[in-house]
């Protein structure tokens, strides 16, 4: 299998089937968030969106992050790539 770099993306589409996967005491790094983003209702969120990698391939992938109400999206990764 042909490695490919993932921690540099875009995502091109809207993020499909959102799913809750913790909330609040339930995430691992809810001190570190808040410290670092301020305080708010934190959910971790997973989902499916078409992106770009660094190197130019387009492709599907399942997509993790953490999400607060006024504070946004942040810390978006890629878990798998789909295709």
């Amino acid at each position: 299998m042909h490695y490919r770099r993932v921690d540099i993306f875009e995502v091109l589409s809207s993020i499909e089937e959102v799913e809750t996967i913790a909330v609040e005491g339930r995430i691992k790094d809810i001190q570190r968030l808040r410290k670092t983003y301020g305080r708010g209702r934190w959910r971790k969120l997973k989902g499916v969106a078409q992106v770009r990698l660094q190197d130019g391939y387009e492709c599907l992938a399942e997509l993790h992050w953490y999400e607060a109400y006024g504070i946004g999206k942040k810390e978006m990764k890629i878990k798998e790539l789909l295709d």
